[in-house]
């Protein structure tokens, strides 16, 4: 058993609930890999008490968080930067906190608070995951399932790496948004919205990557796809489904079945994990370790 000290670097994830994610057996394993004094805990904030949180994690010692869901928009009122990704996306899911006072001359007054930053690894995660999967994006169509705050990473990553982006959504003026929110920050991009109803049309795309951002599929409605069953594939597409509870979700069967390509959401959760790490410790942990937890001794 690991001896938690005064001295152990504190790191957790805030989100409402959290009781489910797999987060700190993940970064737990990396500093334990690393033989660093670092401990990450899960860390249930209801919607009501977000500001009392963010404000006591410097108090309690944190040195920084994961958010997930449902705070990573609503955090940013209360950080004091957030960089131009997190800025354009309008999500944060790593806060790095850090000390004015830490190597800094003495003339900084002790009363000063300390600094905390937002980034958004989801995006650079997602974008990792699909280069070690060997998915191109440049050039390529693009079809993203929802319009919430996981699209927005997903089409910002896509976008930029050279996608040509079409969300499809039940609330077609939500995705309009997005597509127009998203233009503004990248103006040569390619991004388009479509009514659900309209999924048809990309039965003629050539080779499309597709992307369920909805948690249509989740545990425990394992047996719903966000993809109608009388619907057939893009020929040669690939379907990459961001849940990972289960593995393998009903969408995934679906595209299987089809002769396409699937992956699941645990090589993004690994890829940002690794990219959040670095953000708190300037460390590169090593992604075996990580993955271990995730995926088991050799990856599935």
């Amino acid at each position: 058993m690991r001896y938690i000290s005064g001295k152990t670097k504190l790191l957790g994830l805030i989100g409402w609930p959290v009781a489910h994610s797999l987060s700190p057996a993940m970064h737990n394993a990396a500093a334990a890999a690393l033989n660093l004094d670092i401990v990450y805990l899960p860390l249930p904030v209801a919607p009501n008490q977000l500001e009392a949180a963010i404000h006591g994690l410097p108090a309690l010692g944190f040195h920084g968080v994961n958010v997930t869901v449902p705070h990573k928009q609503a955090v940013i009122p209360y950080l004091h930067h957030t960089e131009p990704a997190a800025h354009a996306i309008g999500a944060v899911n790593t806060i790095k906190i850090e000390s004015p006072i830490s190597g800094r001359p003495t003339t900084v007054p002790r009363h000063t608070p300390p600094v905390l930053s937002g980034f958004n690894t989801d995006h650079s995660g997602f974008l990792a995951d699909l280069q070690q999967q060997v998915i191109a994006v440049n050039g390529r169509d693009c079809v993203v399932l929802g319009a919430g705050g996981a699209a927005r990473a997903v089409a910002y990553a896509l976008a930029r790496a050279g996608g040509r982006v079409r969300f499809y959504a039940r609330r077609l003026v939500q995705a309009r948004q997005l597509a127009a929110d998203l233009q503004r920050h990248l103006p040569h991009a390619e991004l388009e919205a479509a009514a659900w109803d309209e999924l048809q049309e990309t039965v003629t795309l050539p080779a499309p990557l597709i992307v369920n951002t909805t948690p249509v599929g989740m545990h425990p409605d394992e047996d719903v796809s966000p993809w109608p069953e009388h619907l057939a594939f893009p020929s040669n597409s690939h379907v990459y489904d961001l849940i990972y509870s289960p593995q393998e979700t009903r969408l995934m069967q679906q595209a299987i079945a089809a002769g396409c390509g699937a992956s699941n959401g645990l090589g993004m959760l690994l890829q940002q994990g690794a990219l959040a790490f670095e953000i708190w410790t300037g460390i590169r942990p090593p992604l075996e370790a990580m993955a271990n937890v995730l995926f088991g001794p050799v990856r599935r």
